[in-house]
């Protein structure tokens, strides 16, 4: 199994801002000295409550890229319909060659309606169907940018490149590559650089909901999912699974194109997971379950008890039986166990920075997953593999 950091990087109790870069360069260094394969930062804005404070997994990015040697650095996710795409597919394949070709491409829609209208007023998350073809759009013509030499593209939202240009220098000869040679209009452009890893890095959309999974594996694209039971995650590994082997047309195997993100707090005891971090990643889930309430927690069919708020239910017990990674290595070598078996997982991405976390516990955590989780997993899946 291969095992990345979500660093979803927060700030509840705002510290100064150069502190908690310090804290997010002090888990990226460890996790690339320990061997860990990817570590993947966010994007957010405005957010000035303190649950979501990194504003550019790009710029982090980079900065992981001068102070790591091996690991994987990638992005969960750049929201691409707030980009300029051009902008963006440079920018991700500068990152790449800084990184000597180690970059990850993260993609999403967006999911805060604050952010979307200010930083793309076409990216209206009220317009769900729109922002899905600004989306489409936008994953297009980055690849576009990436594989051709020159390209061109003419669309809903973008048009490239700008009509009735005309170029005429004597330093760059005219050429039928990029050029009306009668008329010296620009027919095509081209990016600098072009990403390392050829013909893109991986591209790795968030998902969700059954229809944004089929389209990920019908275009090619890995997926990452978060928060629902094994139970309901089996139902979207099966449609992903499904909708991959009939666009690729062979036998994909579950579990195959898919990154897992799970809560993480490993402790001595059970006890004391809950205590160190039990109050903050309840914090967190009210935020996240505010516009949505439970329905992700829940398994195929579940009904819970009335109540009279929406998150009335939303306590410890709840979260923990149904998606947290708290306890003890044992528990937590476990569970990852089952994630493994139910649903022949082979990517997963944990996250101990919760909001409000003491990054020193947050630290004590993470190398404990390190030393007492990790190995016993990766122990067990060489000793499957010497047995068959």
């Amino acid at each position: 199994m291969k095992f990345g950091y979500f660093c979803n990087t927060t700030n509840w109790s705002h510290k100064p801002y150069n502190q908690l870069l310090d804290e997010t360069k002090e888990i990226t260094t460890f996790c690339d000295e320990n061997n860990w394969d990817s570590i993947w930062y966010t994007e957010h804005h405005f957010n000035h409550e303190g649950m979501e404070s990194c504003t550019n997994p790009l710029m982090m990015g980079v900065d992981a890229a001068a102070r790591t040697k091996q690991i994987r650095i990638g992005q969960a996710c750049n929201v691409i319909t707030f980009h300029n795409p051009i902008r963006l597919a440079e920018d991700i394949a500068l990152l790449d060659q800084l990184s000597g070709g180690r970059v990850d491409v993260g993609i999403g829609r967006g999911i805060y309606g604050r952010e979307a209208i200010n930083m793309n007023k076409e990216a209206d998350l009220k317009d769900q169907a729109k922002n899905f073809r600004l989306f489409e759009e936008s994953l297009t013509i980055m690849k576009k940018a990436w594989t051709e030499e020159f390209f061109s593209h003419k669309g809903e939202f973008y048009t490239y490149p700008s009509p009735n240009f005309v170029w005429q220098h004597d330093m760059s000869p005219p050429s039928e590559k990029f050029l009306d040679t009668k008329t010296n209009e620009i027919k095509k452009i081209s990016i600098v650089p072009k990403p390392k890893q050829s013909p893109h890095p991986p591209i790795w959309q968030v998902v969700d909901g059954a229809r944004s999974i089929e389209w990920a594996a019908q275009n090619g694209l890995s997926t990452i999912m978060w928060i629902p039971t094994v139970k309901a995650l089996r139902k979207r590994f099966e449609i992903y699974r499904d909708a991959k082997s009939e666009a690729e047309n062979r036998d994909v195997p579950l579990g195959e194109g898919i990154s897992l993100v799970r809560d993480m707090f490993v402790a001595e005891t059970m006890e004391e997971a809950e205590k160190m971090a039990g109050e903050h990643i309840i914090n967190y889930m009210k935020w996240v379950c505010h516009w949505r309430g439970l329905g992700n927690h829940m398994d195929p069919g579940e009904e819970l008890p009335e109540t009279k708020h929406k998150l009335d239910l939303l306590n410890y017990d709840f979260l923990h039986k149904r998606n947290l990674l708290f306890g003890t290595p044992e528990y937590v070598v476990n569970k990852i166990n089952e994630l493994k078996s139910e649903l022949n997982l082979q990517n997963l991405q944990v996250w101990s920075n919760f909001p409000g976390i003491d990054h020193k516990a947050c630290m004590r955590s993470i190398k404990l997953f390190n030393d007492e989780v990790i190995p016993k997993i990766n122990l067990d899946s060489s000793n499957i593999e010497k047995a068959s």
